[in-house]
């Protein structure tokens, strides 16, 4: 079931992307907001690479987009961002995400700020996550073209 609903949440945030230009996706919401679509996009590949491969399977990789310079990055940097590279990172973390997620039990531990987290914590947690940023890509996509519902 969390697998479940984590890939419907995935599955949504690449609907409310799909169709647009690239000068679409990196409209922001209202000043002094930097909030956008592929700020979306690339924050959730960032949020994949932390709870799934730092946390849950203590890879020590380095944040995306310069997270350590400037945390917001993924939604700061999005005027001369590539959306292909975006959308390829986000893929690719998911996939990652996917196979980590696979092959450990629920009740596996990970650490987050030097406290316990379970693999079914950051499985809600991603769900969590997904749905809140949802509902911002949502009105970010009607306010872009109209478009709304799942």
């Amino acid at each position: 079931m969390l697998d479940n609903w984590l890939e419907w949440h995935r599955a949504t945030l690449a609907v409310k992307c799909a169709g647009l230009t690239d000068e679409q996706l990196r409209l922001r919401s209202a000043p002094p907001s930097t909030l956008s679509l592929l700020g979306l996009v690339r924050h959730m590949a960032h949020v994949e690479r932390v709870w799934f491969r730092r946390m849950l399977n203590g890879e020590d990789i380095p944040k995306l987009w310069d997270k350590d310079r400037d945390n917001d990055a993924d939604f700061n940097e999005v005027d001369t961002a590539s959306v292909e590279e975006a959308f390829a990172t986000w893929r690719e973390e998911i996939e990652l995400a996917r196979a980590l997620s696979a092959a450990a039990p629920l009740d596996a531990v990970g650490e987050y700020r030097g406290a316990e987290c379970s693999h079914r914590w950051i499985l809600v947690h991603m769900i969590e996550e997904y749905a809140r940023h949802n509902g911002h890509a949502d009105l970010l996509r009607e306010r872009i073209d109209g478009a709304k519902g799942d």
